[in-house]
């Protein structure tokens, strides 16, 4: 599928939009909602004794095939997953289907600079509701980054790119085998240096890792490791080599255990949701809370000293004595009471 607006892929979906080369926007025209495609090169998979077609046909069956399986596993209905539809294969490219409401993804908000501490909050707690509904499924998100996240009109976040995600670790096991240098190489170039995508374990932890490393991003609006390229990335993360926490303000203390190197000692998907649900109960006021996120970034150990407010009517406030004449004016008073003093013994003495 390489033609813009109007052509129908699959049979079924009508594109509406093509932002870019390997994604599109479409209709569903057999139920009518719209749709998100991403696409996936297939390079042709020369398999000794078969046919070079046979063998990449066979290919795409295996990929279509796995992307099918964990989208009829994953929970369906959860109103913070955005729910996978599908996988086909056309002109040499696998496409993956989910719906998509009306929104922008998280990294289209991040243009606009860092989030404050709470609004990253909202938008995390979200996607912990929806990491915590996958792995009680016994599935793994592993593609959880600014671009997998819908920010949707009313505000909520909503968890995106799995099948997408399934896709390109399926790919990369097929051309560079289950693990190694090769598998390491093809998944670099799929991937790329996405540091939330490069956990140094899988599982629902290296979820909740990748996690610690978006809500890093959305504070901060940048990586907490080094993206330079995958191997500086890696590296990196094998080396525990990053920003630290505390630059996240309120959430630093959080985001420091998520990025725990040990899995075991990371708070789970349940724990990040009630742990920020508690932080937003006791969030100030929208009026004041850029002015209270700014001074715990830039201070996260010191207490808040809230602004003297102003007399109610308006009046003039007594003016303050400068440090530098307390010292003198004390002396005078003393002296001032010593005069007064020695004047009422004189008078009282006759």
């Amino acid at each position: 599928m390489r033609g813009g607006p109007g052509q129908l892929a699959a049979g079924r979906y009508r594109l509406t939009d093509r932002p870019e080369p390997l994604c599109a926007h479409a209709v569903d025209e057999r139920t009518g909602e719209s749709v998100l495609l991403r696409g996936l090169e297939l390079p042709g998979l020369l398999t000794t004794g078969l046919d070079p077609e046979d063998a990449a046909a066979a290919q795409a069956d295996r990929l279509v095939r796995r992307v099918a399986a964990v989208g009829s596993t994953a929970p369906t209905g959860h109103p913070r997953l955005l729910r996978g539809v599908g996988a086909f294969v056309e002109d040499e490219l696998l496409w993956t289907v989910e719906e998509r409401p009306a929104g922008g993804t998280a990294a289209e908000l991040l243009v606009g600079g860092p989030l404050s501490p709470y609004r990253a909050a909202e938008l995390a707690a979200d996607l912990a509701g929806a990491l915590r509904a996958l792995h009680g499924a016994g599935l793994t998100h592993g593609n959880l980054t600014a671009e997998s996240v819908l920010v949707c009109e009313d505000g909520a976040a909503m968890l995106g790119g799995l099948l997408a995600g399934v896709a390109q670790e399926a790919l990369a096991e097929e051309l560079g085998g289950p693990g190694g240098r090769r598998r390491y190489e093809v998944r670099a170039t799929l991937v790329g240096a996405v540091a939330e995508r490069w956990p140094l374990d899988g599982g629902p932890a290296g979820d909740c890792w990748a996690l610690g490393v978006l809500l890093h991003r959305l504070v901060t609006g940048r990586s907490p490791y080094p993206e330079g390229g995958v191997p500086e990335l890696v590296t990196a993360v094998r080396d525990g080599r990053r920003e630290h926490s505390a630059v996240c303000g309120p959430l630093g203390p959080l985001v420091e255990r998520l990025l725990q190197p040990d899995p075991a000692r990371r708070p789970t998907a349940e724990d990040v949701r009630r742990e920020l649900a508690e932080l937003l109960a006791g969030a100030p006021e929208p009026v004041d809370e850029e002015r209270v996120a700014r001074a715990v970034m830039l201070k996260p150990e010191a207490p808040l000293v809230p602004r003297r407010r102003e007399s109610v009517g308006g009046g003039s406030k007594p003016p303050r004595i400068p440090p530098s004449l307390l010292g003198p004016l004390l002396v005078g008073a003393v002296f001032v009471l010593l005069a007064l003093g020695m004047a009422a013994v004189v008078l009282f003495a006759g």
